[in-house]
């Protein structure tokens, strides 16, 4: 797993942090350390002999910064290293809590997108009363079109299926009721379309649902909704559960997304993660490598490998 250091609000004491948790609890994780030699000593000096043995280091000094445009990741930094290792076949995923939108470009740019992707979605899974929910879009896509949506039903769907073995997902699409018609334009038009579309993996749509059905998880097992709404849920259900002491009985999930739609295994920590979280997304970063899950998603999406298809074209559309 390649593992930016340099990416997050506390970078990089707490990327450190976390990678030295990650390859404690996981004997056969191997990590590429993306970032300053001395910061990477850190963890190296840390770990045992053996534990040492399954570290490599790429030195890279230049970071994006959390402030800066997603283009910055054009210029050589750490994501943009990172990307590149999993792209030469160094690594086999990338984890970063930098800046969304500059890993969004940088993975669309290095490993290219599926086919009639313009904008990739981040999801993340949510521990509810009912199991756990599938989130998308948390922060890929600010403003996509309805036709975007309907595309990331898909994606939610196929990654329910794959990456937490839910049978038949139930899908629904977030609004302020439940009622046909209700919502912005962007609901009004895809709720048909959703209606009429073939789910893979047996999904059903289940019509629109609301905010309290993310924290449910009765009505729905994937949620779709616009990177912007999906990423204030996101964090509004987390503070609520720190705030109630913690999220349901068993309900434990990763605080980090996947990114779906970039041809290679990528996975977005929050910005003010700590460590734990970090470890907790290396650790999905490797679930989800094992378990084959993007090139699963894409054959159940595209009925084969996106390889020969890929678009690596400079219009990312990324707007975070």
């Amino acid at each position: 797993m390649a593992v930016d250091l340099l990416g997050g609000d506390d970078a990089p004491a707490v990327v450190v942090d976390g990678a030295l948790r990650a390859v404690r609890a996981d004997p056969d994780l191997h990590l590429l350390l993306v970032g300053p030699t001395e910061v990477a000593g850190a963890v190296v000096d840390a770990l045992d002999p053996v534990q040492r043995a399954r570290i490599t280091v790429r030195p890279v000094h230049a970071a994006v910064g959390m402030a800066d445009h997603p283009s910055a990741a054009r210029g050589e930094s750490t994501v943009r290293a990172a990307v590149a290792a999993i792209r030469a076949g160094l690594a086999d995923a990338l984890v970063s809590a930098g800046s969304t939108g500059a890993t969004v470009t940088a993975a669309s740019l290095g490993l290219g997108r599926w086919p009639d992707v313009r904008r990739p979605a981040l999801v993340a899974t949510l521990p509810a009363v009912g199991g756990p929910v599938v989130l998308l879009d948390v922060g890929g896509s600010l403003e996509p079109r309805p036709g975007t949506l309907a595309r990331h039903a898909l994606f939610g769907a196929a990654y329910a299926a794959v990456a937490h073995a839910v049978a038949e997902p139930r899908v629904g699409l977030l609004s302020v009721g439940t009622e046909t018609g209700k919502g912005d334009r962007a609901r009004r038009q895809t709720d048909p379309a959703l209606r009429a579309a073939l789910l893979p993996c047996d999904a059903r749509y289940v019509g629109l649902v609301e905010g309290y059905d993310v924290c449910l998880g009765t009505r729905a097992d994937v949620v779709v909704t616009d990177g912007f709404t999906g990423n204030v849920l996101l964090k509004a259900v987390e503070g609520a559960y720190a705030m109630a002491g913690g999220p349901p009985a068993g309900g434990r999930a990763p605080r980090a997304a996947a990114l779906l739609g970039v041809a290679g295994t990528v996975v977005v920590c929050h910005g003010a993660a700590v460590g734990e979280d970090v470890a907790s997304g290396i650790a999905l970063a490797a679930h989800l490598w094992r378990r084959g899950a993007t090139d699963r998603v894409s054959a159940l999406l595209y009925g084969g490998g996106t390889e020969d298809r890929t678009d690596r074209s400079t219009d990312t559309e990324v707007r975070t």
